[in-house]
């Protein structure tokens, strides 16, 4: 049986086209059909009244660390290096002191508030091989909204020790890789600087071996701090990037916050899916992602809002940081419709899912705005009001998979 929403506003396809009055129809968790002006009455089903309701394409939050939930803002005016390496830094040691119950807890804490924030899929780093697939999946059973887990040994190289002698992983760890690809969606690796040239090769040589039976993702860290970037650089005469693209060939690579021009150029020549985090990258102070240059490049950029240790997991902040910082840093204003984009359909994109756009075929992955809230009305401009006025309290519902999500998620 379908069911019906009419009288709704909305942001249709790919480009968002506006829709002042049209409806939807949604068979088997999947948008069947929609359009503009009167619904047609061809369809049987129960019929939900939109009537002052905007929908809108749930947002893709690309990046995440939600396994740091327990840890907000510890170490706030720590440096870098010494918050989040994966190896010393801050986080690490309080994740091996800390509970598993505890961090469950709190990692499902963050889905249920990104949920409650119109997010209806999650892209996260995952830590700790397979236990800490083991903990993300515990987290999340029995929510709604959608993971996408990409896993990782905890096996790290040094280049500054390790780069000339170009190791290669122990057995061992190479089981261990090939082993999380059972449970995961993919690999998330730290960074370049972690790997040497042949650990980069051999992460994607296991995935495509995998690849055979089913598609696998592959993202990484790249440039997020001038500190990781000059390292990479001095030792290995190569950036981040360029070490990256010639040993791993990533579907996507997160933050390029300190990338330059030659960088961003050859990212998006190789069609590599970039995933800003700017205001993770503000509370670590390491810069701002130059996203008008990107896009000048022609990249496809998704956003994440990246660890939760540092960083709330609200993508609404997300949309009116960008959309100030880019006219003010670049001087190169970046339509409202375009970081809405970004956060949606574009996110989509990069992941490889049916999910971000409201269109026939897609997911029904859908956050109803109030188009009265006392934030946003009046709307003159629907993309705008979404990108820096609207909020969680805008929110009167959220879809994933053509069920209305209710109770504790939201």
């Amino acid at each position: 049986m379908d069911l019906i929403i009419r009288n709704i506003s909305l942001f249709f396809g790919e480009n968002l086209d506006y829709i002042d009055k049209g409806y939807i129809v949604i068979e088997n968790g999947r948008i069947k059909h929609l359009g503009g002006g009167d619904y047609n009455g061809r369809y049987d089903g129960p019929i939900y009244e939109g009537e002052g309701i905007l929908a809108c394409p749930g947002f893709i939050n690309a990046h995440t660390h939600i396994g740091d939930s327990f840890g907000k803002d510890i170490g706030v005016d720590s440096n870098f290096e010494s918050r989040i390496h994966p190896i010393h830094g801050i986080k690490n040691k309080i994740l091996e002191k800390s509970e598993r119950e505890h961090l469950i807890k709190f990692m499902r804490s963050s889905a249920i508030s990104m949920t409650r924030n119109g997010i209806v899929v999650f892209a996260d780093f995952r830590e700790g091989g397979l236990q800490g697939i083991d903990q993300i999946k515990e987290a999340t059973s029995g929510l709604s909204i959608k993971s996408i887990i990409l896993g990782r040994p905890e096996y790290y190289y040094d280049i500054s020790r390790d780069f000339y002698e170009n190791r290669k992983f122990p057995p061992d760890v190479l089981e261990l890789i090939s082993n999380i690809l059972l449970f995961a969606d993919g690999l998330g690796i730290s960074g370049a600087n972690e790997n040497t040239d042949n650990s980069l090769k051999e992460y994607r040589q296991v995935t495509q071996r995998k690849s055979l039976k089913k598609k696998f993702l592959i993202g990484i860290h790249a440039s997020e701090s001038f500190e990781t970037e000059k390292k990479s650089i001095t030792i290995t005469g190569k950036s981040e990037v360029q070490r990256i693209i010639a040993n791993l060939l990533p579907n996507f690579i997160v933050h390029l916050t300190n990338a330059s021009d030659v960088d961003i150029e050859l990212v998006a020549k190789k069609k590599i899916g970039i995933v800003v985090c700017p205001r993770a990258n503000g509370t670590l102070v390491v810069g701002v992602p130059r996203i008008a240059r990107m896009l000048s490049y022609g990249c496809c950029i998704g956003i994440g809002t990246d660890n939760i240790m540092i960083n709330s997991p609200d993508m609404f902040r997300e949309l009116d940081y960008i959309w100030k910082l880019t006219r003010t840093i670049e001087h190169r204003p970046i339509s409202a419709r375009e970081i809405l984009k970004m956060a949606t359909v574009n996110g989509g994109k990069i992941l490889g899912i049916n999910s971000g756009a409201i269109m026939a075929g897609m997911s029904a992955d859908m956050m109803f705005i109030a188009k009265n809230n006392l934030d946003i009305s009046p709307m003159h401009d629907p993309h705008t009001s979404i990108v820096h006025r609207a909020n969680a309290n805008s929110i009167l519902s959220v879809m994933i998979d053509g069920k209305f999500v209710d109770g504790d998620e939201f």
